[in-house]
């Protein structure tokens, strides 16, 4: 899974943001500034990534099902995990 990093604790500015986040031609480990949001590729992470961190209460995790994301929002952040075969359409 891939994993996109969007510095922010605002879920309103995330939830805007989101859509041209996904849009973004991202390199592993490259990062950009989108509307003052620092947001970066933090490269692929292992499939238990997504157990571990659904399991800390300080975690929150959303889905969108129909495209097989999952975002977890926890501090600052927000990590958007792509599967593989949706990074590639988003990159290719």
């Amino acid at each position: 899974m891939r994993c996109i990093s969007v510095y922010t604790d605002n879920f309103e500015q995330f939830s805007d943001l989101f859509e041209e986040v996904l849009a973004l031609q991202l390199g592993e480990n490259d990062e950009r500034e989108v509307e003052g949001v620092v947001v970066s590729d933090s490269g692929q992470v292992p499939e238990h990534y997504i157990e571990r961190m659904s399991a800390k209460p300080e975690v929150v995790v959303m889905k969108d099902k129909t495209r097989g994301i999952t975002i977890f929002q926890h501090g600052k952040v927000f990590e958007i995990l792509l599967p593989t075969e949706e990074a590639a359409e988003i990159v290719g």
